[in-house]
């Protein structure tokens, strides 16, 4: 059925749970997964000037790198021993959806597992929702846990 599973993590709770499930599915296919974390690019705002700019960027950009290699170091060590096929990739300075829509296309994966904090109305719109994004545009199925 699937062979190549890609599994979202920002290393929250809620997506460690995602990773989980995402083992488990694959163990139990024989499939392949991906791991893919993403950061996203470091927000601009009028009244900084250049080099205070270059430098913010400089530290964020590296601060947003170690913290998601150590989300994906720890997804990975999850996976030790599991039998699964695991690699990982780390999509820097993009906007996630499309991060992660881009990333199983690439890797020829033919399932996606994220997870999804649930919310409806009024909070959905104040936070967006990367999960409702990938389901949106996705070609790829997606398998969304809570």
């Amino acid at each position: 059925m699937y062979k190549h599973t890609l599994v979202s993590t920002d290393g929250s709770d809620l997506a460690r749970n995602g990773v989980e499930q995402g083992l488990a599915l694959a163990r139990s296919l024989g499939a392949r997964l991906t791991l893919v974390t993403v950061t996203e690019r470091l927000p601009v705002y009028a009244g900084f000037d250049g080099g205070l700019t270059a430098m913010a960027y400089d530290d964020y950009t590296a601060s947003q790198r170690g913290a998601a290699e150590q989300v994906l170091a720890t997804a990975r060590e999850a996976a030790a021993g599991s039998g699964v096929t695991v690699e990982t990739v780390l999509v820097e300075n993009a906007l996630p959806a499309e991060a992660i829509i881009t990333t199983a296309k690439a890797r020829g994966c033919d399932l996606i597992v994220m997870a999804s904090h649930g919310r409806r109305g009024i909070g959905r719109l104040v936070l967006g929702s990367v999960t409702a994004e990938v389901l949106t545009h996705s070609h790829v199925p997606v398998l969304v846990v809570r």
